[in-house]
């Protein structure tokens, strides 16, 4: 599907962005793969390691609607990855916020329609559903904005739709790096926002890896979920320092004591597919075809039960501290 055709990534110095460029380049031979982002320095470091033939830096912030659509000229695919992410930041400066992940997706949106581009995946998360902070309120938002551009798009060949994920591991500002680096400094106990907190989680790879299969499977309005695995907090830090005492630090602010990928108030339209969940629209498109209950590869899939809900506490696969314990080596040894 990737192959001589052009791919943008924005935000694409994070760490999503540099496993996506990672495995594209090393399964397909794109024309171009340009990484959009406004951090030159990381550019400049990302450069040294990505430097194919086919690979472009652009600097440019998806607030910057007029840079934007001159970097998408000629582009058939865009990954929206570009975001503020932090939620106490996203507290404390909420028009930051606003401004990066909610006017920045309409920047995507009007940039992939003026340019003709064939396909656009938007990057949520877990917070978005049921949002109880700034930051799942602007992706929430986003993720409308997307599915809306459907109808936007008209009888324009673009089409948009959304994967949402809940805590890829390792990640930039994540809790297993934090925990890592405590351990390693030496601290006498880890820090536990509460001792019943579960969290949805998955692996760069497997974050990636959902990403490519959907743009096969997109029909253009669709929310992707991943059936993924739940962790307890607690058993986070026991399998990284079983030694180390827990401290209870109370949880901060804007954070969930469990998080959701499919609200049940979404169950009506929620599709149940093999491994993975997709949301369809909740408007009705007028030049799109509406049956979510078959993919764009012919897979079907059927319809929830009214009620369901798919969250990180309801969810049957929990992964074990051992498993905890393999998969952090593994990332941490990346």
């Amino acid at each position: 599907m990737f192959n001589d055709k052009t791919i943008l990534v924005t935000g694409g110095t994070g760490s999503f962005g540099k496993r996506f460029i990672q495995m594209v380049l090393e399964r397909y031979q794109p024309a171009r793969l340009i990484v959009y982002s406004r951090d030159e320095l990381k550019q400049f470091e990302m450069q040294q390691h990505f430097n194919h033939p086919c690979m472009r830096y652009f600097i440019g912030d998806v607030r910057d609607g007029e840079r934007l659509d001159m970097a998408m000229h000629g582009v058939n695919f865009v990954v929206h990855a570009a975001a503020l992410k932090q939620v106490p930041a996203a507290e404390y400066n909420p028009m930051e916020c606003i401004k990066t992940n909610i006017y920045g997706a309409e920047n995507v949106i009007k940039a992939a329609l003026n340019n003709g581009v064939e396909k656009v995946i938007a990057l949520s998360t877990d917070k978005a559903a049921n949002p109880v902070n700034l930051y799942g309120a602007t992706k929430l938002c986003s993720d409308k904005l997307f599915v809306a551009a459907n109808n936007m798009a008209g009888r324009h060949p673009t089409i948009f739709s959304v994967v949402r994920y809940g805590n890829v591991v390792g990640s930039r500002g994540s809790v297993v790096p934090f925990f890592d680096r405590l351990i390693k400094e030496g601290a006498s106990r880890l820090p536990i926002t509460h001792g019943e907190m579960t969290r949805f989680w998955l692996t760069l790879q497997q974050g990636v890896e959902f990403v490519l299969t959907n743009f096969a499977r997109m029909k253009g309005g669709e929310v992707f979920v991943p059936k993924i695995p739940s962790v307890r907090i607690t058993d986070l830090a026991s399998a990284m320092a079983p030694d180390l005492p827990q401290e209870i630090i109370g949880i901060r602010p804007g954070e969930k004591l469990h998080e959701v990928m499919c609200p049940a108030d979404d169950s009506y339209h929620t599709y149940e597919f093999k491994d993975y969940y997709v949301i369809a629209p909740s408007i009705t498109f007028t030049s799109r075809n509406n049956d979510f209950a078959i993919n764009a590869l012919g897979e079907q899939a059927t319809l929830v039960e009214p009620g369901f809900e798919y969250n990180s506490l309801n969810n049957r696969d929990f992964l074990s501290i051992e498993a905890l314990k393999t998969m952090n080596q593994q990332v941490l040894a990346e």
